[in-house]
């Protein structure tokens, strides 16, 4: 039966998904969001540096509430509107996959984005762009917008509808001339769906993806990716780049709604689910919750395969890399240890949703380097909660509890193998 529905994985499964994976769209809408990743990530430690986790009377968190303003600018102007950077990132990796420039495509996707933000008149400032649709709140409108006005640049480009330079202008100043017209179109377009017709682009897609959004929040709602990304790792396909390239927009509205609620000096955050809470209380070790396989290898292996893997793995997994194991156990089309591989991320999952639903620790909010070990990059992500250290390692305890039997299983019949080598 295993077997059978191996092969299934193998043949029916594994190759639509990697083309689906590679598809143009959301190939650029993956590549446009991680690019963002470095300014998420730094910006989002200016919100420690606001809120330290210290006791409110030492000197530290009193500076912090004296100069809180000036230490969140940075936070603000990174991580708070992520969606302009994303924007950017999106157009111009789109554009390049249809070997257009991509400079330009970035330009006109951002030109796009913003003519969906109306500016505001304040009384003794004058002109005012509203900041909040250009972080997390408005990344589907980022993504739609960009893709939309790459499209428009690559029907221009097709149809040569575009003013050409002769071959003796230097590069630069031609392609600024070729993306003339179709920033042209893009500029009218959207002057005359945003202003002239006043389409609320924000408030349309936040009403048509707010049951996405709420859902991706619930138990239910982190299970479904989780199983199906560890559905992808065994069959050999890269589940995060495929079920990222959907999830990861959600995932950022989520982080950005707490990283402003944070800011705000929310005791609770309104979410549990945003990228960091799959990275360091689901994904301890890699994808599959790894690390419980890794020690098991390096420290209680009998075989000799399995204890040089398990010590060849072991440092790559406490740093969060597991394709070492992935594809050196494998667990890739691995009967055996396919069921913990996608066992044991779910009881984590389960185990730190219910822990931060009855508020027993933090919900993340920082967007940590996904390299760090495990009980560091929990505490950093909720901001300093010592508790998040302590469900880290429950965590990693658990799954080592649910590999070992398969474990078992696995470095027996590697022990055979060894065993039958040596007497042929």
């Amino acid at each position: 039966m295993m077997e059978k529905f191996m092969t299934w994985l193998d043949e029916k499964f594994s190759t639509p998904m990697a083309r689906l994976a590679e598809q143009r769209h959301l190939r650029a809408v993956r590549d446009g969001i991680v690019a963002t990743l470095p300014i998420i990530i730094v910006g989002s430690f200016f919100l420690i540096l606001a809120f330290p986790p210290v006791p409110a009377d030492t000197a530290i968190a009193k500076w912090a509430a004296e100069n809180i303003i000036k230490i969140l600018l940075p936070y603000r102007l990174t991580m708070y509107i992520m969606s302009l950077y994303a924007a950017w990132g999106i157009g111009y990796s789109l554009s390049k996959s249809y070997k257009m420039d991509g400079v330009s495509g970035g330009n006109l996707a951002v030109v796009a984005f913003l003519m969906t933000i109306i500016p505001q008149v304040a009384d003794g400032i004058g002109w005012v762009l509203p900041m909040a649709n250009l972080g997390g709140a408005g990344m589907f409108v980022a993504i739609i917008t960009s893709i939309f006005a790459v499209e428009i640049m690559r029907l221009i480009s097709k149809t040569r509808f575009r003013i050409t330079m002769p071959d003796q202008v230097p590069a630069s100043v031609a392609r600024s001339f070729e993306a003339l017209t179709p920033t042209a179109v893009v500029v009218i377009l959207m002057t005359i769906i945003s202003i002239v017709l006043g389409f609320d682009w924000h408030g349309f897609i936040a009403k048509v993806m707010a049951p996405l959004v709420s859902t991706s929040d619930t138990l239910f709602g982190v299970l479904f990716p989780v199983v199906l990304i560890t559905l992808f790792w065994s069959a050999g396909i890269h589940g995060v780049s495929v079920v990222g390239s959907v999830a990861r927009p959600v995932w950022t509205i989520l982080l950005d709604a707490n990283g402003a609620a944070a800011a705000e000096g929310a005791k609770v955050l309104p979410h549990i689910a945003p990228e960091p809470f799959y990275q360091w209380f689901i994904w301890i070790g890699g994808a599959g919750a790894t690390i419980g396989l890794v020690l098991l290898l390096a420290f209680a292996s009998k075989s000799k395969y399995s204890k040089t893997l398990g010590r060849t793995a072991l440092a790559p997994g406490l740093f969060n890399i597991n394709e070492p194991l992935i594809f050196g156990a494998p667990i890739v089309l691995n009967p055996i240890l396919i069921i913990p591989f996608i066992l044991a991320p779910v009881v984590n999952a389960i185990v730190s949703y219910v822990a931060m639903s009855l508020e027993l620790v933090s919900r993340p909010f920082i967007l940590a380097p996904w390299t760090l070990p495990g009980p560091i990059g929990a505490y950093l992500a909720t901001g300093g909660d010592w508790r998040a250290i302590v469900l880290n390692v429950v965590c990693i305890v658990l799954s080592v509890m649910i590999y070992y039997p398969f474990f078992k299983m696995y470095d027996n019949n590697q022990l055979e193998i060894e065993r039958s080598e040596q007497s042929a």
